[in-house]
């Protein structure tokens, strides 16, 4: 081995490094876009409802976002966080964060969501084609962001213009 390479022993933790830091930034954009949509009435049941942050199909990141969120408010608004099963319903969720799962039950997840309330986010390819509001992309070694209009529109969600000029893509038109 040459001094310039690595032993497979230290590839594996410079990718479990990558990884965990990853899973850092989500859950991070996960938390501060929660202060950069609105909700239409109804959406909470009461003044002061918390925020439910639903995760589904990734719970190192549920665990990372817990510790994240714990004690935080937003707008007011204090932040929980739900695991929720793969075969779960994501009920009484305002953010949908949905890891790598099965095209068919993402399809699933999507046509349920359809015109409610709820912030969909994943990182998974093609769900963005299916509904996903958000979808988390990695370019020139960046995680970044892109967001699909149509689909918040749908969901009567208004998003700022801040968090709009930071995405890496908006969408206007429906895919």
């Amino acid at each position: 081995m040459g001094p310039f390479q690595l032993s497979s022993e230290a590839m594996a933790q410079t990718a479990q490094r990558i990884t965990e830091i990853e899973r850092q930034v989500k859950a991070a954009y996960l938390h501060k876009f929660t202060g950069f949509v609105e909700w239409p009435p109804g959406a909470f049941t009461g003044a002061d409802s918390p925020i439910i942050i639903g995760v589904m199909g990734e719970d190192d990141l549920a665990d990372e976002l817990v510790n994240l969120v714990a004690g935080r408010t937003v707008n007011g608004r204090s932040l929980r966080v739900r695991k929720l099963q793969r075969s779960d319903s994501p009920t009484d969720i305002h953010v949908l964060f949905l890891g790598r799962l099965e095209r068919n039950r993402l399809i699933e997840i999507y046509a349920a969501l359809k015109g409610r309330p709820v912030l969909t986010v994943t990182d998974s390819d093609g769900a963005y084609a299916l509904g996903s509001m958000v979808n988390f992309v990695v370019t020139q070694d960046r995680l970044r962001f892109e967001v699909a209009l149509a689909p918040v529109e749908a969901g009567r969600l208004k998003i700022s213009a801040l968090m709009l000029a930071a995405a890496y893509k908006v969408v206007k038109e429906a895919l």
